[in-house]
């Protein structure tokens, strides 16, 4: 398998779902002319032209509704938000329209409509630049929510989105652009809504998505490494629907659980996921869940001071420590 990047597995995706259906176009800022902020569109204007590739005012809540109309009449937009964090401009489009479009009309019309763009903290881009809003995305019934962490599951869960026919918020964690890694070549698609074991483990799980899957493996490598401990990694991919299976599975053969999220703890992703473990399968804990998440504080502009901010190797393999009462 080719490696690629994570930026150019995106772009195969969209290319290669525009070539198969010509209801698919993308539209945001600077999309067009100047090959998307981050170059996950580059080539795609020169490829398709400006009737589906379409640069728009900045205006999010206008060109999201503009998006939510269009496919309610048959097209299958994907729109792109430079970052998540201007995606709280057009939250009522979201929120009010196109997760409940379905519900309220009876079925009669669907909304195969794809928001995605990057998110996280990125270095040096302060409180305003660097949200993490997935947790708020995934509290809304009629939304799927999907954060991949890797170039095959990138390219795999965005061809999936552009044809599901509700409206999938897709978010990118802007760190990941420049990773690389093996891609499948043709017409690979990953399930929505089915998370993926990236390393098996038999003394504790580590549940974990997008960005925070890096620094997940890189303590699980260390721990079996320095102690012995073999980690499970669970990359959940998909946070709304939840691949309970997957996760229960896990900690009722490893009997203890860390989970690791760059969102803030409260009410947080994790939170909902400790929850439902601890309803499911209460008697099979040897320990209480533990969490590692960023801290619960806005995001400084310093870069020093940012990365304090982070979930980090260092701090899983405490937490992992804790549950095992190696303290």
């Amino acid at each position: 398998m080719p490696v690629i990047a994570y930026r150019e597995a995106l772009n195969q995706a969209m290319t290669e779902e525009m070539e198969r259906d010509d209801r698919v176009f993308l539209m945001g800022e600077e999309v067009a002319e100047y090959d998307g902020a981050y170059k996950v569109s580059q080539g795609l204007l020169a490829k398709f032209g400006p009737r589906r590739v379409i640069d728009t005012p900045i205006s999010e809540s206008g060109f999201a509704g503009i998006g939510i109309g269009a496919a309610m009449v048959g097209l299958r937009p994907i729109v792109e938000f430079m970052t998540f964090s201007f995606s709280l401009v057009a939250i009522d489009q979201i929120v009010n329209n196109a997760a409940n479009m379905r519900y309220m009309s009876g079925g009669q019309f669907t909304i195969p409509i794809v928001f995605r763009g990057s998110s996280g903290m990125a270095g040096a881009l302060a409180a305003t630049h660097s949200h993490r809003l997935e947790a708020w995305y995934a509290q809304i019934p009629g939304l799927t929510v999907v954060l991949p962490s890797t170039p095959a599951d990138a390219k795999g869960l965005l061809k999936a989105a552009i044809r599901s026919d509700d409206p999938v918020v897709f978010i990118e964690n802007e760190v990941l652009y420049a990773d690389k890694g093996e891609v499948p070549e043709g017409d690979h698609l990953v399930p929505i809504g089915k998370a993926d074991i990236k390393r098996t483990g038999s003394d504790v799980t580590l549940i974990t998505y997008s960005r925070s899957l890096h620094p997940t493996l890189a303590a699980a490598d260390r721990l079996a490494a320095d102690e012995g401990i073999e980690a499970e990694v669970v990359d959940l991919r998909t946070i709304r629907p939840l691949d309970l299976d997957t996760i229960l599975a896990s900690v009722v053969k490893t009997h203890r659980a860390v989970i690791v999220e760059e969102d803030w703890p409260y009410c947080g992703v994790g939170a909902g996921v400790s929850d439902r473990i601890y309803r499911a399968v209460f008697d099979e804990l040897d320990a209480p869940i533990a969490r590692v998440a960023a801290k619960d504080a806005p995001i400084p502009y310093s870069r020093a001071l940012e990365s304090t901010m982070l979930p980090s190797a260092d701090r899983v393999i405490a937490a992992v420590k804790e549950v095992l009462y190696r303290g």
